[in-house]
């Protein structure tokens, strides 16, 4: 089924002037663009893609270098502070490092340099982390949801916990922080790896954050039951841990609590049992141009016939202001909340690895 996008020429969003906060009909402000690279993938995890089969997206229709500074350079005029940086998997990207850099380069009005971030597999780090650091990356996220190889060759179906793993070791010792190691909880896969997880991540200065397994897999397979909940999660780490909330989560997707009362943490995302839409402050922008409000979202917002019109001189300020109306239009059109617990919900039609992570 074709997914429903919103064309170039709808017009600028009614909320705002060029410039403005990219603020939605609930009140919400938006200060954060995932910018998904590729929807390619050196591992094929369970919950993620099918191990074969997979439809990638057209090498022409994903976006130049100087298509993803344009977007995220206006974006970061209308109010975005952080960009973070996913894919697929964003290291795959021969220019990655580049990408980095000119990112990082963007300011936003008060004249602050954007926040940098990017989640990965960490296959590729030991030899991209120098370059990517000096070129101005802030922080990373590392999938990682088993310690043991058989289970890591399972549900990955690749052999590559080992490079995972060194991968890790270059994060920790880069010096780049908070570094924060990402885990899907699932039940009868890595559910009995919970609190071996987070002391893997505290021997690594980093913070363990388990993710409620959410349906975006491309094979339109998940199941509630194999989920391990929120409550489950916190329930088993209570039993190695004294766990107190910390306040102040703002739009942070994470909740998170000290562990024997700190300094150390612990973060859950439990956008099933315990959705943050209320406070949600994300915009998504594909590999292939669409910018999409929610990772649940039916509708995708095209930039790509902006971005891909004549240029020069005389037409740079029209197309700034056309991204900046679709960016106002995306906004416009958030719904109040993602609605997975709702009878009619529908899981979009691309997969994590097409949407962005």
């Amino acid at each position: 089924m074709p997914r429903p996008r919103v064309a170039a020429d709808s017009g600028p969003g009614p909320h705002g002037r060029p410039g403005d906060p990219l603020v939605d009909r609930f009140g919400r402000v938006h200060r954060d663009l995932r910018i998904s690279l590729t929807d390619r993938c050196s591992l094929r995890c369970t919950y993620c893609m099918p191990e074969q089969g997979n439809e990638w997206l057209a090498r022409s229709s994903i976006l130049t270098l100087d298509e993803i500074v344009a977007v995220a350079r206006v974006a970061a005029s209308d109010g975005v502070t952080t960009f973070r940086l996913t894919g697929g998997e964003p290291l795959l990207r021969p220019d990655i490092v580049e990408v980095v850099r000119r990112l990082g380069e963007i300011t936003a009005p008060d004249g602050r340099l954007v926040e940098l971030a990017m989640t990965t597999n960490g296959i590729r780090l030991p030899d991209l982390l120098p370059g990517l650091v000096a070129a101005g990356l802030g922080r990373l996220n590392i999938s990682l949801d088993t310690l043991r190889r058989d289970r890591f060759r399972d549900l990955t179906r690749r052999d590559r916990l080992d490079e995972v793993l060194e991968g890790i070791a270059a994060a920790a010792a880069s010096g780049l922080r908070p570094l924060k190691l990402n885990a899907v909880a699932m039940r009868d896969v890595n559910d009995d790896e919970l609190v071996d997880l987070v002391e893997f991540a505290l021997a690594h200065d980093a913070e363990l954050r388990f993710i409620e397994q959410m349906p975006l897999d491309a094979g339109h397979t998940w199941d509630r039951s194999r989920m391990v909940t929120r409550d489950e999660i916190l329930a088993t780490l209570s039993t190695r841990w004294h766990l107190t909330p910390v306040p102040g989560r703002g739009g942070a997707p994470a909740e998170r609590w000290m562990l024997d009362r700190g300094p150390r943490s612990v973060g859950v995302i439990a956008s099933v049992t315990a959705p943050f839409c209320g406070d949600c402050d994300r915009l998504r922008l594909t590999a292939d141009g669409q910018l999409r409000n929610c990772l649940f979202s039916t509708t995708e917002y095209d930039l790509l016939p902006i971005l891909r019109q004549a240029h020069g001189p005389d037409v740079a300020a029209s197309i700034d202001d056309a991204i900046d109306g679709m960016l106002r239009s995306c906004v416009d059109g958030k719904l109040p909340g993602h609605a997975i617990n709702d009878p009619g919900f529908l899981q979009p039609a691309r997969g994590m690895n097409a949407i962005g992570g």
